[in-house]
Order: structure tokens, then C-alpha cells, then sequence
């Protein structure tokens, strides 16, 4: 309502400064109007565009501006009096059209501004480790990032996309529990990482409106700010990967750094639950990898002796299928 009445001020006053001050004719009055109306339509697109992009807007158009200065001031120092001349001519072409440039790029690379290091100069060699590390919403919510950071396995920046962020809050206010309590737990391992000064954390604003899917839209951030993508999504890291994308996938560093078991050995396994296949049954060691017991249905709620037959890794996780005792040639059965 003030802003209305402001402005119907400015359409009173407009006219009378031009009647006043101009011309007391009707060219002063529609002056004035006309000043009027032009102040106001500035106020309407200023109000509709953001800050950030106003303020990147002005600065480029400034550094644009003072190129074309230094421009014409260059060829001014220059004997040839026909060059300048030349250029002078055009100046006022290349004034707008510098300033016009230094605007539209300092609004498109505003966000790319965020990635710089506050040290500029520090040598390239050191800073080979300082690799841009993207997260996603699937390895927020799983909370490992942030003991590998803690333990400064990776070196680098991290960088969360607003639209990553977004994802994570749409979880946390969701109807359901389930979901509810895997974006809190990702909100909240967001925050834990802010707090480590080993991998400074920066949310980026840079988002893909024609995009629609998340992992669509951090392939191609990836690409675009030459990051690695940091997931457990296995289906993430195979569409990254086909793309040239670099991936680190928890999961895959996970297993790398589990026991070792080969086939052949033994171990002890509580059975938990029944297999999808016929008379298996389902059991899990210390560290959740998976331990499948052919013939163990019959053993579910018992701790059991078992040999390794055959180990299956990959990206989503690893499974173990193993035999009772008394199903391995030479062996007798035995549960505890």
C-alpha cells in the first residue's frame, strides 16, 4: 500500500516539476510523465530481479565501462592519429558494447565466484589436492562423508547444490516418517561438515531449471565445474561414469577396506532370516555385508559354522555365499 501511494506521488510530481521547471507548455507536463513512468517501470524490474544478480549486473557493467576507457586511452598513446580517430569515432559503440559484456558475464559466472580459493597464488602444485568434491542427497543422508572427512582421507573442496539442499528439506518436512528422519539425518550431517575446516563446505546456487531430475542436474554441474560427484547411489555412479564424470562412491571405498575373505575359509554366522531362494538363509557380519547360507532355512535363529563358496562385490555392496559345514565335502556339521 505505501509502495502505491509512493508512487502515485511520483506520477503528481513528475508533471509539476515539468510544468515548473521545464516548460509551462504541454512538452514540460509530458516530460515529467514521461520521467515518471520510466522511474517507475526501473522500480518494477529492479524489485523482480535478484540481489545478487543486480549487484553482479552493476559491477560487470563497470568493469566493462573501464575496459573501454583503458581501450581508448591505449590507442589515444598510439603515434597513429588516423587509428585513433578511427576508434574514436566508434567509441561511444564500443562503450556500450564492452559495458553490455562485462554485465552479462559477471551475472552468468556470479556463482563460479563462490569456488574460487581466498589464496589465488597459491602454487599450482599444491593445488593439485584441492579437487571440487560434489555431494549428493544419498550420501548425506548415509553420514560416512563425514567420518572419511574427519579422518582427512579426502582432501578438497565440497560443494553442495542448492537444488541437493532443496531435496533434503522437501524429505525433512515429508508426511512420512521414514522419509522425515533421512533428511533430518542429512540436514544434520550437512551441518556437522560445515563445522570441520579440513573440507570447507560451500552450498552452491547454481541450479539447471530445464533439468528436472536431481542426478541429471549434479552430471551436469560436474561437468561443468570439472568436479567429482561423492555417492552411494549405484545408479548415480553408473550414469556419471558413462558421461566421463569422475565418481567417488562410498560404498566402493567401504568394501575396499573390509576383512578379506576368501573362498575356502570358515566363519561363524548367526542366521537371521529366510533367503528369497529356496532353503537359503540370510545372515550379516559385524561390518552389514551380507552372508547368504545355502540349505540354511532350517538354521534361522542359530550361529552356525560355514565355508566361503563363492564372494560377489560390486558398487551397491558385497555378498557372501557360503555352505554349511555339513554340506562341504569332508566336514561335519556344527551349530551352536
Amino acid at each position: 500500500m505505501i509502495r502505491w501511494f509512493i508512487r502515485v506521488l511520483v506520477v503528481i510530481a513528475g508533471p509539476t516539476i515539468g510544468w515548473f521547471q521545464i516548460a509551462h507548455s504541454t512538452r514540460g507536463i509530458l516530460v515529467g510523465v514521461s520521467c515518471s513512468l520510466l522511474v517507475i517501470l526501473a522500480e518494477i524490474i529492479i524489485d523482480r530481479i535478484p540481489l545478487d544478480n543486480l549487484i553482479a549486473a552493476v559491477l560487470g557493467s563497470i568493469l566493462g565501462l573501464f575496459s573501454a576507457k583503458v581501450l581508448d586511452y591505449t590507442v589515444y598513446l598510439v603515434t597513429d592519429s588516423s587509428l585513433y580517430d578511427r576508434i574514436h569515432r566508434y567509441s561511444l559503440l564500443i562503450n556500450l558494447l564492452l559495458t553490455y559484456l562485462g554485465m552479462v558475464v559477471a551475472i552468468h559466472k556470479k556463482e563460479e565466484v563462490e569456488l574460487l580459493d581466498r589464496n589465488i597464488f597459491i602454487p599450482s602444485s599444491k593445488k593439485r589436492g584441492q579437487e571440487i568434491m560434489i555431494l549428493d542427497t544419498s550420501v548425506l543422508i548415509d553420514g560416512r562423508i563425514s567420518d572419511i572427512c574427519e579422518t582427512k582421507f579426502m582432501t578438497g573442496r565440497l560443494i553442495v547444490p542448492r537444488f541437493v539442499l532443496n531435496e533434503m528439506h522437501v524429505l525433512s518436512d515429508s508426511a512420512d516418517a521414514t522419509k522425515r528422519q533421512r533428511g533430518r539425518r542429512g540436514l544434520d550431517v550437512l551441518s556437522h561438515l560445515q563445522e570441520l575446516k579440513e573440507n570447507p563446505v560451500t552450498v552452491l546456487e547454481k541450479d539447471f531449471p530445464d533439468l528436472k531430475d536431481v542426478d541429471t542436474k549434479l552430471v551436469e554441474l560436474a561437468k561443468e565445474i570439472k568436479g567429482r560427484i561423492v555417492t552411494t547411489d549405484f545408479n548415480l555412479n553408473k550414469i556419471a561414469s558413462v558421461q566421463g564424470v569422475r565418481v567417488l562412491n562410498v560404498n566402493d571405498l567401504a568394501n575396499a577396506l573390509k576383512a578379506i575373505v576368501l573362498p575356502g575359509e570358515t566363519m561363524s554366522i548367526f542366521v537371521v532370516k529366510d533367503g528369497k531362494e529356496k532353503d537359503q538363509g540370510v545372515g550379516y557380519l559385524d561390518d552389514g555385508t551380507m552372508v547368504v547360507v545355502e540349505e540354511g532355512r532350517r538354521l534361522v535363529g542359530k550361529k552356525v559354522d560355514v565355508v566361503v563358496s563363492t564372494i560377489l562385490q560390486t558398487s551397491a555392496g558385497r555378498m557372501i555365499f557360503t555352505k554349511t559345514k555339513d554340506h562341504s565335502p569332508g566336514s561335519e556339521p556344527f551349530v551352536k
